[in-house]
């Protein structure tokens, strides 16, 4: 569909991820599917008609992507306004996190050496899914403990570190079983995400982790893990490539060990007293 194709060339132009290209065109296709109108008779009561009957079945963050996707539709695609469309606010829901025991045991409950690498790298760094797939084997300094994510979130460039050990155990992988790679983790072609959703997943199960467990729960936990040990919020803003300081805010909500350091004011009511007496 040709109002498809112009949609999909707004979007690269302006430097959207393959993914938001591939999500926003989902929704699109769906909304003109349901019209069957015209392009000039699209209209803003078409778009609430459309919403409204998500709430029934669809999760508020859901509604709010498909109602982004039909906003820059009419606007950058259609030029037509867009105003007075209300749209529901994003649930705020902390990310889950794991302890460190935890995360200790999920490495040593992997199954194959590439696997214990590809969770330890994840934790290691912080890096996004989309990120470690398409890590390439050029793109790290082990010696140096560092790499670099190519065109990430954002479509921008971004140095991240590793632990020492960690860059020991991949020089002896690449030594070994991943000789011919031109990827971390592949030779010529990017492993998929949901090939480590799977690892990740059957890796949780053999652990015995009830909580809900995604490569994206040991980037919330690196971070989070940082925090705890002191470091500053804007270094880790820095390490994760967040574009604003507010998105890594949401990790000073969930450190669970620094609430449980402060010493509670009701514990010392009692000691002041302690030496008078009756």
């Amino acid at each position: 569909m040709e109002l498809l194709e112009k949609l999909k060339a707004e979007l690269k132009i302006r430097g959207f991820s393959p993914l938001t290209v591939r999500n926003y065109t989902f929704f699109v296709n769906k909304f003109l599917k349901k019209t069957n109108k015209k392009e000039k008779e699209l209209d803003k009561e078409d778009v609430k008609a459309y919403l409204s009957e998500m709430f029934d079945t669809k999760s508020k963050n859901t509604i709010m992507l498909a109602g982004a996707s039909l906003k820059f539709f009419f606007k950058e695609v259609l030029k037509k306004d867009f105003e007075g469309i209300p749209l529901p606010k994003k649930e705020k829901k902390l990310p889950e996190v794991l302890t460190k025991s935890e995360v200790r045991n999920l490495i040593e409950s992997t199954d194959t050496i590439k696997s214990r690498l590809i969770v330890s790298l994840l934790y290691s760094t912080g890096l996004r899914v989309s990120e470690l797939v398409n890590l390439k084997v050029s793109d790290l300094n082990l010696d140096e403990k560092t790499g670099w994510v190519r065109r990430g979130k954002g479509n921008k460039d971004r140095l991240f570190v590793m632990s020492e050990n960690l860059s020991e155990e991949l020089k002896d992988y690449f030594d070994t079983r991943g000789k011919e790679n031109e990827y971390v983790f592949s030779k010529t072609k990017p492993l998929t995400t949901r090939n480590i959703q799977k690892i990740i997943k059957g890796t949780k199960e053999r652990a015995g982790i009830t909580k809900k467990t995604t490569p994206h729960t040991l980037r919330h936990s690196f971070a989070t893990h940082l925090l705890e040990q002191g470091v500053d919020i804007r270094l880790i803003q820095v390490m994760l490539g967040h574009a604003s300081l507010n998105t890594t805010q949401v990790y000073t909500h969930i450190s669970s060990e620094q609430l449980k350091k402060v010493a509670n004011p009701f514990d010392g009511l009692f000691k002041e007293d302690s030496g008078k007496s009756e």
